[in-house]
């Protein structure tokens, strides 16, 4: 991990847990998250649900970087399904705003497009909200990354059209070494 000076700069490495997690003691939590706010593999693997179907299984990866300090980028890739599998990947770059324990994101979706976001980091959970953009329909949708260890994150999402309940995801993050 790397350290942070009083200012908020960055040293050489770009893992911004150790500064998050310091500064947030002084206001008696201690924040431990591996997931997002450490450079990180991770491996993704549980069921994807659609309306009215049987549970589809879902493999997957989520790469973690860290470039710039308070800027990290996300590539996801899942594979739903086994007998006729489809890929969908998404590109993340966001914004940790390290007072307020709130984030910004924008993302490219190849199936969904162009996607906007925010989250909340919590002491045992990271939630975020998002909406597609420029699309007829409204699209918006939610994901929970909670803590089960420091290698480990069970996720759980869902995806609305209009007011509507398309799908949700339920997997296992496994930090990858």
């Amino acid at each position: 991990m790397s350290d942070f000076s009083q200012a908020g700069e960055k040293t050489n490495h770009y893992d911004i847990s150790n500064f998050y997690s310091t500064n947030n003691k002084q206001q008696g939590e201690i924040l431990t998250h591996s997931f997002l706010l450490q450079p990180g593999n991770w491996q993704i693997n549980g069921h994807w649900l659609e309306h009215n179907e049987q549970p589809i299984p879902v493999t997957g990866t989520s790469i973690v970087t860290w470039k710039q300090a308070r800027w990290f980028t996300m590539a996801t890739e899942l594979i739903i399904g086994q007998e006729t599998p489809r890929k969908v990947s998404s590109k993340y770059r966001g914004h940790l705003d390290l007072n307020s324990k709130y984030y910004t994101y924008v993302l490219k979706h190849d199936v969904l497009g162009n996607i906007e976001g925010e989250g909340w980091i919590g002491p045992q959970a990271i939630v975020q909200y998002y909406w597609v953009l420029g699309r007829s329909q409204r699209h918006t949708g939610f994901d929970t990354y909670y803590r089960l260890n420091e290698d480990t994150y069970h996720f759980s999402g869902g995806m609305l059209t209009s007011l509507n309940l398309n799908s949700t995801i339920e997997a296992t993050l496994q930090r990858q070494f």
